[in-house]
């Protein structure tokens, strides 16, 4: 039997080459992206369910997953070496912020948060999840891009706050109808950034940058490092000028928090 969310992805209009397979529950929609790409699941492959049983988001930490939310995950075949495949990261971050502008009455409260946060009016509305697989010949094989956008729900306590965009003042939508409007906003990005290469994706996620040019705090595994985020570099890392005057450091992995300026 056809369940009734397989009916409505049916009648999703995406954008060429984009499918949906659709399911009332999962564990994981980037678990069951993966098992698809293994089986040779085309690129624009969307895994795309009501609830997540077991979302996690990076580092391995939980993802709550109430039915309400977007919850989706995209394959990808970029056929880039990994460092460049992680570049998505920063597509997804602007599809999803894009997304966020077409339906919010503030757009201009909508910024972008280093590695890959999208963040309204200071407080998070989504994750983002990249995995992938290589290939013999040093490639990825796949990517698989999961996705959560909270559209009705978010959780009371979370590291930098949270909110929904309905909090945020969207109308009543639909999860099916905010996935056609970031499917569109995705392919559109990952077109541009297969064609281009980075810099048209780092131009406009910089236009969108939380905290740039001011100071922050990055927490890394094994120590803290406060400074003033200076840039995003040409591959995506970014850029710190330590508070301590030394050397501008390269931070290819961690987390960043705000911290106020210093008093004058």
């Amino acid at each position: 039997m056809t369940s009734s969310l397989e009916a409505e992805a049916a009648r999703l209009r995406l954008p060429p080459g984009f499918q949906v397979k659709a399911f009332d529950s999962v564990g994981s929609t980037n678990d069951e992206a993966k098992a698809l790409s293994r089986s040779g699941a085309p690129e624009g492959t969307i895994v795309w369910a009501r609830r997540q049983e077991s979302g996690r988001g990076r580092r391995g930490r939980a993802w709550t997953s109430p039915e309400g939310n977007l919850y989706s995950t995209t394959i990808l075949r970029p056929g880039l070496p990994a460092a460049a495949a992680a570049q998505v990261s920063f597509v997804a971050a602007l599809a999803i912020a894009e997304t966020a502008e077409s339906v919010l009455p503030d757009p201009g409260g909508v910024r972008c948060k280093w590695p890959n946060d999208v963040l309204v009016h200071d407080r998070k509305l989504s994750g983002i999840l990249l995995e992938s697989e290589p290939a013999a010949d040093g490639t990825v094989a796949w990517v698989v891009l999961g996705v959560g956008i909270n559209l009705r729900h978010f959780p009371a306590t979370a590291d930098y706050g949270a909110t929904s965009l309905i909090a945020e003042g969207a109308p009543p939508m639909g999860t099916g109808a905010l996935l056609e409007v970031f499917a569109g906003h995705l392919a559109d990005w990952y077109g541009r950034w297969r064609a281009h290469g980075f810099a048209p994706v780092r131009e406009a996620w910089l236009s969108r940058a939380r905290g740039l040019g001011g100071p922050i705090v990055v927490r890394l595994a094994d120590r803290t490092i406060p400074g003033t985020f200076a840039d995003l570099d040409s591959d995506g890392v970014l850029l710190l000028d330590p508070t301590d005057g030394g050397p501008r450091q390269r931070i290819a992995a961690g987390d960043v928090f705000f911290a106020p300026p210093a008093a004058s």
